[in-house]
């Protein structure tokens, strides 16, 4: 399977925010669309859709930590992630799952032409083996109560 099957079954919004906002902004953001992280585009106008970096809930936790409250008012720009690892419509899920493993990330941006077109995120994939492991439960053969089946 491909991202572009998986990205199929998204919702097309993708919430981003800009670098010159707040952490206090990023962190609404990421409470009101329920979502673990918000991909972070550049300020200026001419540029303006150009994707930058990707800004997480680990983010938010570490400008508190690290500045307390203050941090709140702190610009998206000083914490997000400027090293963003992504993923191609035509990349297969075994391969995203292997950038995460790889990366430690839980967010992917998904890019065409080097335009934004998604996020795909750990939950995406995991919902994806989840389904395989059910269609391939429904082919199994039923076994009696109390029998193991045998290792694969």
């Amino acid at each position: 399977m491909l991202v572009a099957d998986l990205m199929k079954l998204k919702n097309a919004r993708v919430p981003t925010i800009r670098m010159t906002e707040t952490i206090e902004m990023a962190a609404t953001l990421l409470n009101r669309e329920r979502i673990g992280a918000v991909v972070v585009k550049d300020a200026c106008g001419s540029e303006g859709d150009t994707v930058v970096g990707i800004f997480s809930e680990r983010d938010v936790v570490r400008a508190v930590a690290e500045r307390g409250v203050a941090g709140l008012k702190t610009p998206v720009a000083d914490l997000m992630s400027r090293n963003m690892i992504s993923c191609a419509m035509e990349d297969s899920v075994d391969h995203v799952r292997k950038l995460m493993d790889e990366h430690h990330v839980r967010h992917l941006p998904v890019l065409e032409d080097h335009q934004l077109v998604g996020v795909l995120s750990i939950r995406d994939v995991l919902a994806h083996d989840v389904r395989i492991a059910a269609v391939l439960a429904e082919g199994a053969p039923r076994l009696a109560p109390g029998m193991a089946a045998l290792p694969v």
